[in-house]
């Protein structure tokens, strides 16, 4: 009885030390990413823009970068947020009714024309957060995610009834897709825009927001394995090299 006690307490303790290994499979790298803080337009590879449902009122979306900033975002600013900006948004309609805009990264293609422009982000995300500013309307924010398999995911971000910044944080779902199964697929998802809706009762007449500092959390690292530089070798490319050892052109 003692030896069969010995041996069963001595593979506990095997298994207990070969956790780790295990555990430590998969690298695990963190980081909470900074998409855009709205400071210096040039600091990022595309501009904002904004699109609207029907009965939008004459000269209206008026959107832009405004001074400002959080005050809670001004504690930890450099200069206190003196040169700081947001992004602002101004609409009006016509009528109430089920009125929606959206506010989306874009950039300008080859023939001189602004084109959404969907933001790849890295890794495997686990939220995101931003800080928006509320006119204390029953107006309705989502987040727009393109996931792995092509389909734009809405995430809810509640609604805008209160007055001044709060900050929003959304958890990812475990649900939404984030990388593809084959290697011609996307390898993560895509932050698409804003979705702003008001409620059928809600005046429409005039409402504001503005967004600061979109950020997201993520493992950069989930989706890296050994091997993993060999999922984008251009085969074309080696053969018509000199240095293509161990590649034959079929």
């Amino acid at each position: 009885m003692k030896h069969c006690s010995l041996s069963f307490a001595c593979l506990a303790l095997i298994a207990c030390l070969g956790v780790p290994a295990f555990a430590d499979s998969q690298a695990q790298s963190v980081e909470t990413i900074m998409l855009d803080n709205f400071d210096d337009p040039s600091t990022v590879d595309w501009t904002w823009g904004v699109s609207t449902s029907r009965f939008i009122e004459e000269g209206y979306p008026k959107y832009g970068y405004i001074k400002g900033m959080p005050n809670s975002l001004k504690q930890v600013a450099e200069d206190h947020g003196e040169n700081a900006k947001v992004l602002g948004i101004q609409v009006a309609y016509q009528r109430k009714g089920d009125n929606w805009f959206e506010v989306y990264p874009q950039m300008e293609n080859d023939d001189g024309e602004m084109t959404n422009h969907e933001i790849q982000l890295q890794g495997n995300l686990s939220q995101m957060d931003f800080w928006v500013w509320g006119a204390n309307y029953e107006y309705y924010l989502d987040v727009l995610i393109r996931d792995a398999d092509g389909r734009v995911v809405s995430l809810p971000a509640g609604n805008l009834d209160f007055h001044g910044w709060k900050n929003v944080i959304i958890t990812i779902p475990g649900w939404l897709k984030q990388h593809s199964s084959y290697r011609s697929g996307p390898e993560s998802v895509s932050f698409v825009g804003f979705h702003v809706r008001s409620d059928p009762e809600e005046p429409v007449d005039d409402f504001m927001i503005y967004f600061d500092n979109l950020r997201y959390t993520t493992n950069a690292y989930s989706n890296v394995y050994d091997g993993y530089e060999l999922r984008q070798v251009d085969f074309d490319a080696i053969n018509e090299n000199d240095g293509n050892e161990g590649v034959t052109a079929q």
